[in-house]
């Protein structure tokens, strides 16, 4: 959802920048995408381990950064490019379709409003009280679940490298879709197909994923 259907990643970054420095942290862009698709709390855990934050303040620091993220995004996120015509693609395909995330249902809920995509959801699982969430599959196995379907059945877009690793280990298909300014890396290698924008893809291309 974040970063694939909506522009939220600098809203997510902007939030977790703004709460790190109230403990005397700052992170590169390279830190922060190496961390992207975890939960907040694991995303917290992270940090604060490797900077060797108390985590006792580390609660209070993953709600800060939920609420700041949720009103960025209801007031200022925007759909990524391809997400109306990829949402009609599939369902003029006749495939079900489910939305699989980290994010936790009150970010789901502003971001399914904002797109106005529910029509087109028959399932939708969070990872937000998952034990383990991504790069773990649960997630996306819970999904495929919800929509009766085999795992082995599954195409899934993604965006990021954890997103993917989720993906794979699901053993359904990963369409990933990165950053531009990430699109070259080589770790994207292990994805059956690798788009600029959710517009490249054509029913064509599901050929090559037999």
């Amino acid at each position: 959802m974040d970063g694939l259907l909506i522009n939220s990643e600098p809203y997510w970054e902007a939030a977790g920048g703004e709460t790190l420095k109230e403990y005397g942290v700052t992170l590169s862009p390279e830190q922060y995408h190496s961390t992207t698709g975890l939960r907040t709390k694991e995303w917290i855990d992270w940090w604060f381990t490797y900077f060797n934050i108390d985590k006792k303040f580390a609660h209070d620091a993953a709600e800060t950064i939920v609420l700041k993220a949720i009103e960025k995004i209801r007031q200022h996120g925007e759909a990524m490019p391809g997400v109306e015509y990829i949402f009609n693609l599939f369902r003029e395909m006749n495939f079900t379709i489910g939305l699989a995330t980290s994010s936790p249902i009150s970010l789901i809920d502003v971001v399914v409003e904002k797109l106005g995509i529910k029509s087109y959801l028959q399932a939708v699982s969070s990872a937000e009280s998952l034990v383990y969430s991504k790069p773990h599959p649960q997630v996306y196995l819970n999904c495929a679940e919800q929509l009766n379907v085999s795992p082995l059945e599954c195409i899934c877009f993604e965006d990021s490298f954890n997103g993917m690793i989720s993906v794979k280990a699901a053993r359904m298909k990963c369409i990933i879709v990165p950053a531009l300014k990430q699109f070259q890396e080589p770790k994207w290698d292990a994805a059956d197909i690798k788009l600029r924008s959710l517009e490249e893809f054509s029913s064509s291309r599901l050929h090559g994923l037999q």
